[in-house]
C-alpha cells in the first residue's frame, strides 16, 4: 500500500463513517473503494467491517459524552440483531445483485419518506413506544436485520433507522445513537465470522477504520448539537444518491 493509496482510503473512510452515523449508506462508498485497488468483493464486504467496528466505538462514545443514550434498549436489540448477523455473514460470499439492489433503492426511498414526512412517527411526536409490545417487535424485526447486516452491511442504517422510527417513534438524533451501539454489537459476532474464515485483509481494514472512526466521532456529537432537522436533510441526501446509485449503476 502506497502513501495515495493511504490518504483516499482514510479521506473515504471518514465520509463513509460520518455518513453510517448520521444515517447509512457509507458502506456503499467504502467497499467499492477495497474492490478497486484489488480486493475480491468478498474480502473487501469483510474488510469493511473492521472500521465499521472501530467506527461505532467512538460514535457510541461520541453520542454518550453528549448525553443521548438508550442502553439498555440498545442492548436488547443488539443480542438479538448478533443472532441474525451471524447467519448472516455465514451466507454472505458476494454481493446481492442488480434487481435486489433496484429494490432496495425503492425501499429506501419509501423509508426516508415516511421519516421526513411523519407517516412513521406517532401523531403525538413528543411521545415515545417504549411499551412491552413495542420492545417484542422491535426484537423481533431486529433479528432480521441482523441477517442482513451480517451479510452485507450496506444500507443497514436505513433499515435501522426506519424500524425505530416507526416502531418506538425516537428522534432521528436518539435513534442513530441506539443504532450505532445496535450496529457494534452485531458486528462482534460478523467480523468474528469473516475472521475465522480468513476472509479480512489487517492493512487495508486498520487503515480504514481510522478514517471511519474520526468521521463517525465527528457525526455523533455534531449531530446532537444540530438536532433533527439537519439530520433529516443530509438523510434525505444520503438516501437519494444511495438510490440513484443502485438503480443505475
Amino acid at each position: 500500500m502506497d502513501l495515495l493509496e493511504v490518504v483516499l482510503i482514510l479521506a473515504v473512510g471518514m465520509v463513509a463513517g460520518f455518513i453510517n452515523t448520521i444515517a447509512g449508506g457509507g458502506s456503499l462508498l467504502s467497499m467499492p473503494i477495497l474492490i478497486f485497488l484489488g480486493l475480491p468483493p468478498a474480502v473487501a464486504n469483510a474488510t469493511n467491517r473492521v472500521a465499521i467496528f472501530s467506527q461505532n466505538i467512538f460514535a457510541v462514545a461520541g453520542f454518550k459524552s453528549k448525553g443521548v443514550s438508550e442502553f439498555k434498549y440498545s442492548i436488547l436489540l443488539g443480542t438479538s440483531a448478533l443472532a441474525g448477523a451471524v447467519i448472516g455473514a455465514k451466507i454472505a460470499v458476494d454481493i446481492q445483485g442488480e434487481i435486489f439492489n433496484k429494490i432496495l433503492a425503492i425501499i429506501m426511498v419509501v423509508v426516508v419518506f415516511m421519516i421526513i414526512t411523519g407517516t412513521a412517527k406517532p401523531k403525538n411526536i413528543n411521545a415515545e413506544r417504549t411499551s412491552k409490545k413495542s420492545q417484542i417487535i422491535g426484537f423481533i424485526s431486529f433479528f432480521f436485520i441482523g441477517i442482513y447486516g451480517g451479510f452485507i452491511q450496506a444500507g443497514v442504517g436505513f433499515l435501522i433507522i426506519g424500524t425505530l422510527t416507526a416502531i418506538n417513534g425516537f428522534s432521528l438524533v436518539k435513534t442513530n445513537s441506539i443504532k450505532v451501539l445496535v450496529v457494534l454489537i452485531y458486528t462482534i459476532a460478523a467480523l468474528a465470522v469473516f475472521i475465522y474464515e480468513g476472509k479480512v485483509n489487517w492493512i487495508y481494514g486498520i487503515v480504514l477504520a481510522v478514517g471511519n472512526s474520526a468521521g463517525a466521532w465527528f457525526a455523533s456529537r455534531w449531530s446532537v448539537d444540530k438536532g433533527d432537522k439537519v439530520v433529516k436533510i443530509i438523510l434525505g441526501i444520503a438516501v437519494s444518491a444511495l438510490a440513484v446509485k443502485l438503480w443505475l449503476f
